[in-house]
């Protein structure tokens, strides 16, 4: 290595973070080499770049990609309740649902609660025909999308047929306890105060719940107030209870989306 000691001594730890997660047999990746480099930068002392959480239907080692991904998966391994909130495109839902899928490989639960508030973005659909699930499904399909990457057809239909996996909007939760369950409520920031109040207060004995959200997409109609930015605050200091906040930095799709979110973040400025 060529250049100033500081400049090799970080060179070196970014090759041993790499090399600590090649001989755990990982295939390492772009994204891989960005924390690792971050890490070095930002002081932080990790032997080796996170464990793979899960393998994909094809084969393809699912793990945190970002210092604020990595973060938000130890939030949801040490709490029963984590709030994860930051823009689209930081993976909030799919590691949200890897997470779910690893317990109930694991057997940690014996079912996943997967919800979301049907709401619509901002435009008006009108009537849609079909019964109840025909209905919400569209609303419910970024869930069912993440569990497609994750287990194949025949398994979830056969889940879902038994009951270990449920799909249901928001307003189908109240009443429920989540016992022995992985519960995951998304896009909560268009659930209103009373409705997320409802929902936390399901959480039953040896659950786990990841709420996630993106408090600068709310579309809710007017006059109705998110509650999920009031909730983070309210309950961010009871030791059980986890907020991680992800930004445009733990962006993981194109990377133009990252700009995107800089530019409409100025806006709000």
């Amino acid at each position: 290595m060529a250049g100033s000691p500081e400049a090799v001594a970080n060179a070196r730890r970014v090759v041993t973070h790499l090399l600590g997660t090649a001989l755990r047999g990982a295939q390492l990746t772009p994204d891989d080499v960005a924390l690792a480099a971050g890490d070095v930068r930002n002081g932080e002392h990790h032997h080796a770049l996170p464990e793979t959480l899960i393998r994909t239907q094809r084969g393809k080692e699912v793990r945190p990609r970002t210092s604020g991904q990595r973060a938000f998966v130890e939030a949801i391994d040490a709490h029963p309740l984590t709030f994860g909130i930051g823009p689209a495109g930081t993976g909030k839902t799919y590691l949200a649902v890897t997470m779910a899928v690893r317990a109930l490989r694991d057997r940690k639960v014996s079912r996943l609660i997967l919800s979301r508030p049907a709401v619509e973005a901002g435009e008006k659909l009108g009537f849609l025909p079909g019964d109840v699930k025909e209905k919400v499904d569209p609303y419910m399909r970024p869930l069912y999308d993440a569990l497609a990457e994750l287990l194949d057809d025949v398994t979830v239909g056969r889940y879902l047929e038994r009951g270990i996996i449920e799909i249901a909007p928001l307003a189908f939760m109240r009443g429920r306890t989540f016992s022995e369950a992985f519960v995951i409520l998304d896009e909560a920031q268009n659930a209103t105060r009373e409705q997320l109040k409802m929902f936390l207060t399901r959480l039953g004995t040896n659950s786990v719940m990841v709420v996630n959200g993106d408090i600068t997409q709310v579309d809710l109609p007017s006059g109705a107030t998110s509650g999920l930015a009031q909730a983070a605050t309210r309950l961010s200091d009871i030791p059980e209870i986890a907020v991680v906040t992800l930004t445009e930095s733990d962006v993981v799709r194109h990377p133009l989306v990252a700009k995107i979110i800089r530019a409409y973040a100025r806006d709000l400025a």
